[in-house]
């Protein structure tokens, strides 16, 4: 989310730190009280003079049905399951990141059987609310986790 604040968000003076603590934070309360996720982490965030954030969080999945009122909220809804979809083709290949391209990844969202766990939907709906087009976000994805695939595990192995 740092990186998509620079990309999306340079034109509006998006502030870094803010969108990298929304795509820190904003599955915090997930593992702990799935129940309950986004509730817990959104009253922390607004406990803590988040709102903005706090906001983002309450509506990265459409189905919670909260509006999508800045480019942060948008941004988190299209860069949360995609990142997911990526990540998990980078853990199947052998080379990890370093040669994974936005085919493969296109390929994968197909695959319905892939990374089950991702909402197509919701990826269909976040590239379309932030105005982009998939393969092009696929890119930026790809390219903004690069330079962490050793602290990411998605280095690949070598051969």
């Amino acid at each position: 989310m740092r990186a998509a604040a620079g990309h999306y968000g340079a034109a509006e003076g998006a502030n870094v730190e803010q969108w990298g603590l929304a795509g820190m934070l904003h599955d915090a309360d997930y593992d702990r009280w799935p129940q309950e996720h986004p509730k817990r982490i959104v009253a922390w965030l607004e406990e803590h003079g988040e709102a903005a954030v706090a906001h983002a969080v309450s509506a990265h999945y459409t189905q919670w049905g909260v509006s999508y009122d800045t480019l942060l909220d948008k941004a988190l809804l299209a860069c949360d399951e995609l990142t997911g979809l990526v990540m998990a083709c980078c853990y199947v290949r052998p080379e990890g990141v370093s040669t994974l391209t936005v085919k493969s990844v296109m390929k994968k969202i197909k695959d319905k059987n892939f990374a089950a766990g991702v909402d197509r939907k919701e990826v269909q709906v976040g590239v379309r609310m932030l105005g982009v087009a998939l393969g092009d976000h696929v890119q930026f994805l790809i390219d903004a986790i690069r330079p962490f695939a050793a602290e990411l595990g998605i280095e690949g192995r070598q051969v």
